[in-house]
């Protein structure tokens, strides 16, 4: 075993009552026991005179000494969504707008850094960036630096270093780092640096620190409560996330056997009773303090050998109950711990005033954008107070696994006409130089296969504006219907090159303006070969405003998104205007989704090789993709989606079950020349996120009996 600072002498009381050790165990959501067991403890009047605590027991210790009170702690669980919390990223309409791009194209969980020691990823599948700003406030860091060693009672918080597997004893330095890095359940929470260590969940060492508590002051009596995970019955083992948690809770158990044949017959042991509650039932906060509430009422008549009096009592509590200073006025702003981002891209996005007190809930919505720009493994903040200035210190922890990475995505569809099938890489470098210039360059392998590259330049420090040339080879397969039957099939092949500028709207999306040169060119695969084939070459100027509100990528909640684009040929006469309105609005576990898409020509006719088109899953149901080509296309739809399900905690996302009602309408049509009027179609559908991206079961219908069964599984 490891101690970070020497043990702290015991504290001295002034009356012979007998010293006091409380030990609160780990066991994730099953820790909120601890609120109902300190309820009783104040109710009956027993003082304590130190505390140890491992895992959600180092939370609810590190909250009790630090000030708050059994029912201040159930006040501010109920304001907090734990499934959010579990969530780093800001919703969407926070984040950069190429970090949104990136995460429809590539799924962010499939990011791999290259780096001098070869491939590396994240190190849990959440950072705990959110985490931790919580303990920050419920600490009352944001008013001041909060330590282990300043609080009025010895407390000690027990982690486990991950690299060499020691038991690490925190009994100074930041109280809410500490407290992070205990609760920091491998593969699901990455490790806290700590002091040149990776600190994770002390429960794999020291899930009840018996030994610990009588080690740090000596006590006449120990108050310890076991709140550990029962081991998963054989049949249960049936998943790779069953089997971690099962391995977790062996070596939980197994020091926690240990700790147990500790307890002095002397002791007070309570073990609540939490079966139904899980490790991941946050939710389930009040129900997991009354359940702590009884069995320490079970205990009572031994407690009450503890009692003290009310004077005394109230004597004792007071050193807890210290009052809150008053938020800090900001006399300087300070980013600090950069190795390749430069500070201004950080300072761009904070807006806390000097001369003001600080706000915690801008501060904390700042620090949201900042982490969404997705450099960093977590962006922190500490008050330094020196004299009569108060500096608010922003600390952006880059990706140890970047700045560049690679990155993958797939796709699967399959429906009663068509099967796809796609698997796409990219290598992304990041910062480049110091405005933050990337290279994202890739492959996408199957039926739509591409071949890309792109620069992104910013032009400024805050990267208000930029320059963004990019080169792309296509082929793809395109299907000729007729009446509802393929008469044909063409490949098509396509070079692209594009040369834009542009400006970044804050966090509302990009408009950009530059010029485009398209050349593409077909051949016939099935069908006649004295039909026609297209060699053509497209050039002119382009403008693109592509505003995104939305506060997820794949399946929305709230918000609205619009993409307004504008392309003027320069030699065949015609330019060609696109429009596609999106919005979702959520009523209880209901959503609903509207669309509306326009693609035409103000000038001219659009040519066959950049018309707009019909058909798909959700672009008119029951058409095969593509199916319809026009030069004039009108689409709308209305979607009805109820949520009924959640991802576990640590992954995004949720299932749905939906419909669709569309319309959609064709003018000046090169496929399907006797679909006259609105056309109709409606879909029923599953859906919901996946660790491989988006997913949709679903089956479409248009009127006049086209139909089709859909499957997707990954990106679009």
């Amino acid at each position: 075993m490891l101690a970070v600072s020497a043990i702290a002498p015991a504290v001295a009381e002034t009356t012979a009552r007998p010293r006091i050790g409380l030990v609160l165990g780990g066991g994730g959501a099953r820790g909120t026991a601890h609120i109902g067991v300190l309820e009783v403890l104040e109710k009956l009047r027993v003082p304590v005179d130190c505390v140890a605590g491992t895992s959600m027991g180092a939370l609810i210790g590190g909250a009790y000494i630090g000030g708050l009170d059994p029912q201040q702690m159930k006040d501010r669980l109920a304001q907090v969504d734990w499934r959010d919390l579990f969530e780093d990223n800001p919703a969407q309409e926070e984040m950069n707008y190429r970090e949104r791009r990136l995460a429809e194209n590539f799924y962010p969980g499939l990011e791999v850094g290259l780096t001098d020691q070869g491939l590396q990823s994240s190190h849990g599948v959440v950072g705990g960036q959110k985490i931790k700003l919580f303990f920050n406030t419920l600490v009352g860091a944001d008013r001041g630096e909060r330590t282990i060693e300043s609080l009025p009672l010895p407390l000690s918080i027990i982690a486990t270093d991950i690299a060499t597997g020691e038991k690490i004893v925190l009994r100074d330095g930041e109280l809410s780092a500490a407290m992070r890095a205990s609760m920091s359940v491998p593969a699901l929470l990455a490790p806290v640096p700590y002091r040149g260590r990776y600190l994770v969940d002390g429960g794999l060492v020291d899930n009840l620190p018996v030994d610990e508590v009588k080690l740090r002051c000596n006590p006449d009596v120990v108050i310890a409560v076991d709140v550990g995970s029962p081991l998963l019955k054989p049949e249960a083992v049936n998943s790779i996330g069953s089997v971690t948690r099962q391995m977790v809770s062996i070596l939980t158990e197994q020091n926690a056997t240990a700790a147990r044949a500790l307890i002095k017959p002397s002791d007070i042991y309570i073990k609540p009773d939490l079966d139904g509650i899980t490790a991941a039932d946050f939710n389930k906060f009040r129900e997991g303090a009354e359940r702590g509430r009884k069995a320490a009422e079970a205990q009572a008549e031994k407690l009450r050998r503890y009692a003290v009096p009310d004077a005394q009592y109230i004597a004792w509590s007071n050193k807890l109950k210290t009052d809150q200073p008053e938020l800090p006025r900001i006399d300087e702003v300070q980013i600090a711990g950069l190795k390749h981002v430069n500070p201004e891209a950080v300072r761009k996005h904070i807006h806390i005033r000097t001369g003001e007190p600080l706000d915690t809930v801008q501060l904390e919505k700042d620090l949201g954008r900042v982490y969404g720009d997705g450099d960093y493994e977590n962006v922190d903040y500490s008050i330094l107070s020196t004299r009569d200035r108060n500096i608010l210190r922003i600390t952006p922890t880059e990706k140890s696994w970047g700045p560049n990475y690679l990155r993958f995505g797939v796709n699967m569809e399959s429906s009663t006409n068509e099967n796809n099938f796609a698997l796409r890489a990219a290598y992304q470098r990041k910062w480049i130089n110091s405005l933050g210039a990337e290279w994202l360059s890739g492959v996408q392998l199957g039926e739509r296969a591409m071949l890309f590259t792109e620069f992104y330049q910013p032009l400024d420090e805050r990267q208000r504006f930029f320059i963004e040339p990019a080169l792309r080879f296509t082929r793809d397969k395109l299907s000729i219907y007729q009446d509802d039957n393929r008469i044909a099939q063409y490949q098509i092949r396509g070079r692209q090159a594009v040369l834009n500028v542009g400006a970044n709207i804050s966090v509302l999306g990009q408009i950009r303006l530059g010029r485009s040169y398209r050349n593409l060119d077909s051949s016939i695969e099935t069908g006649s070969t004295s039909l026609p084939t297209v060699d053509q070459s497209l050039k002119g100027w382009n403008m693109i405003l592509d505003f995104d509100q939305f506060d997820r990528p794949f399946f929305p909640t709230r918000g609205w998104a619009a993409r307004l684009s504008y392309f003027k040929e320069d030699n065949l006469g015609y330019s060609k205007l696109s429009t596609d309105l999106r919005a979702a609005r959520t009523w209880g576990p209901y959503v609903l989704n509207g669309r509306f898409l326009y693609v035409g020509s103000p000038q001219g006719q659009l040519p066959v090789a950049d018309a707009g088109s019909l058909g798909g899953f959700l672009n008119l149901s029951g058409f095969v993709r593509n199916q319809i080509i026009a030069d004039d296309i009108r689409f709308g739809s209305i979607r009805g989606e109820r949520i009924i399900g959640k991802m576990p905690l640590g992954l995004s996302g949720d299932l749905r079950a939906g419909v669709s009602l569309e319309a959609g309408k064709a003018r000046n049509r090169f496929t399907e020349t006797h679909l006259e009027g609105w056309q109709q179609a409606v879909s029923i559908y599953l859906g919901g996120e996946t660790p491989f991206g988006p997913a949709f079961l679903g089956y479409g219908m248009a009127r006049g009996g086209a139909s089709s069964v859909y499957l997707f599984i990954g990106l679009p």
